[in-house]
């Protein structure tokens, strides 16, 4: 069985995939920058050689410590993220990523090299700029340059990138925690550096996207970059035929209205909806409660009674990568809508079981539960509202505001990331000025992965199978979001809808020409 077979039902066009899906896959890189850095401060800041120098009384940390030396990074990476238009419209998707790995190594260098909170902290902003804007390009890079039938696996493995990343920094934390100097968390913290570096040199050697050079007008170095990427003479009829959709699909765009911040909230042609859509999507992606047991599983797991909670944030990582993988294989074949509605019936159960559970009772048998349902949390996650989340952003917007659109969506997952991330040691800790709620925080996470359900049902549209400019077209013609698994492109046969809709012609949506 072949992969067409495999990730969808052998849909495929002319040419090879293998150099776009390739390029695709090494941009991914910077999803293990982005979950590295985010994974690594957990295990850093429980290492007794980090309590001992860095805290006011070398015991621990205050929850108010805690908050801001973990939260501070998506303060950057919010910056980060809405700034990185600027950079990906005027120099390019590829040049923007470069650009922003620069800032990070700046960030990375300076955590490195701190011996208090203070600079740490200033490091983790920088950083956070640098991740930020690499998180927004990364995704929209990927959907640009991807054929349409393993567009949804290619993105998907950007979020595989950032599971490996947690896992890296979790085994390199648990590999370094008992040294008793600096090297204990300098190891950890420079080792980012590392993958900066790699992804930067990497993107000096790859194409632009072909939509980028669109719309700045310059369609001969468009053509070279679908030449390149589709490995087929710049004159054959693929090329010629997905250079006329894109420049056709980018002028009815620009007749519409600007490219302007405001005009990603504009009513015409859906846009505020899809805007909407992406910025709630990204924000419930947070709201799940994932980064609660990436940011503060190794101290939450302790705090529980639970032995070796280093060792049970590695399983838990562990899970998180394997089972990011059917995500990868399913998205193009289920389906979007499909699998979001699954995960986050999946998630909601989980978390409400471990809010239960640790609220009821205190053992042994509750701690195994505990982890047994985290664990199935984080793989209903990985699965499904990991990786597709940011599917979803990258297809949906039109190409004048592509950019901005998928920044503003990026910018909304780390706003969110900032407040659980400021917000959770006051909710968990059982500290003067704190909540105290400790598993009963998983009720909070459980309701909203409830509202997961619903958002899914009622404002997600099912994009798999549809170029970017056939997405467009679904969304100026389907009003209900239900309804667009039998979407049929115009010029398509009606036999192109999804095998599962129903085959009444009056559930067919045709445009007319």
């Amino acid at each position: 069985m072949g992969l067409a077979n495999i990730i969808n039902r052998g849909e495929k066009q002319e040419g090879s995939a293998f150099m776009a899906a390739f390029v695709a896959v090494f941009v991914a890189f910077g999803g293990i920058l982005y979950g590295y850095d985010t994974g690594t401060i957990s295990g850093v800041m429980a290492m007794p050689y980090v309590k001992k120098t860095f805290t006011d009384d070398g015991v621990d940390f205050t929850s108010s410590q805690v908050s801001l030396i973990t939260s501070i990074l998506s303060a950057g990476t919010f910056t980060g993220a809405i700034s990185a238009p600027f950079a990906s419209d005027t120099l390019g998707r590829r040049l923007g990523m470069i650009f922003f790995c620069a800032i990070f190594c700046v960030g990375a260098v300076l955590q490195t090299i701190t011996t208090g909170r203070t600079l740490l902290i200033v490091g983790r902003v920088i950083a956070g700029l640098g991740v930020g804007g690499v998180s927004s390009i990364v995704p929209l890079y990927q959907s640009e340059v991807s054929p349409k039938w393993i567009r949804g696996a290619v993105v998907s493995i950007y979020q595989f990138a950032i599971t490996i990343g947690l896992l890296l920094a979790a085994i390199v934390n648990n590999a370094t925690k008992d040294r008793n100097n600096s090297s204990s968390y300098r190891i950890p913290l420079g080792i980012q550096l590392l993958w900066a570096i790699i992804l930067a040199a990497g993107l000096l050697l790859l194409p632009e996207t072909p939509r980028f050079w669109v719309k700045k007008g310059k369609h001969d170095k468009a053509a070279e970059s679908l030449r390149r990427l589709r490995k087929l003479p710049v004159e054959h009829e693929a090329v010629q035929t997905e250079l006329l959709e894109i420049q056709s699909a980018h002028e009815a765009e620009m007749q519409i209205g600007s490219a302007s911040w405001a005009a990603c909230f504009s009513p015409k042609g859906s846009q505020l909806k899809r805007m909407l859509t992406g910025i709630a999507i990204q924000a419930l992606q947070q709201l799940t409660g994932i980064n609660f047991i990436f940011y503060y599983g190794t101290n939450f797991f302790k705090s529980s009674g639970i032995e070796n909670p280093f060792t049970v944030q590695m399983i838990t990582n562990i899970v998180n990568v394997v089972m990011t993988i059917p995500g990868i294989l399913l998205v193009d074949r289920a389906g979007r809508r499909k699998l979001l509605l699954i995960g986050a019936v999946v998630m909601c159960a989980s978390e409400l079981i471990v809010a239960a559970v640790g609220t009821a009772v205190e053992s042994q048998t509750a701690n195994k539960v505990l982890i047994a349902f985290t664990c199935t949390f984080i793989a209903g996650f990985a699965a499904t509202w990991g990786p597709i989340a940011w599917v979803v952003v990258g297809e949906i917007f039109p190409l004048r505001v592509r950019a901005k659109g998928v920044a503003l969506c990026a910018g909304s997952n780390w706003l969110f990331n900032f407040a659980i991330a400021f917000a959770t040691p006051y909710l968990v800790d059982d500290q003067p000025g704190s909540a105290g709620l400790k598993t009963k925080v998983f009720f909070i996470w459980g309701g909203c992965n409830f509202l997961c359900i619903a958002f899914t049902y009622f404002f997600i549209y099912e994009t798999k199978g549809l170029t970017l400019e056939e997405v467009d077209e679904m969304y100026n013609q389907i009003k209900i979001a239900s309804k667009s698994p039998h979407f049929v492109p115009s010029g398509k046969p009606a036999a192109f809808a999804d095998d599962d809709s129903e085959k009444n012609s009056k559930d067919v949506f045709v445009e007319t020409v």
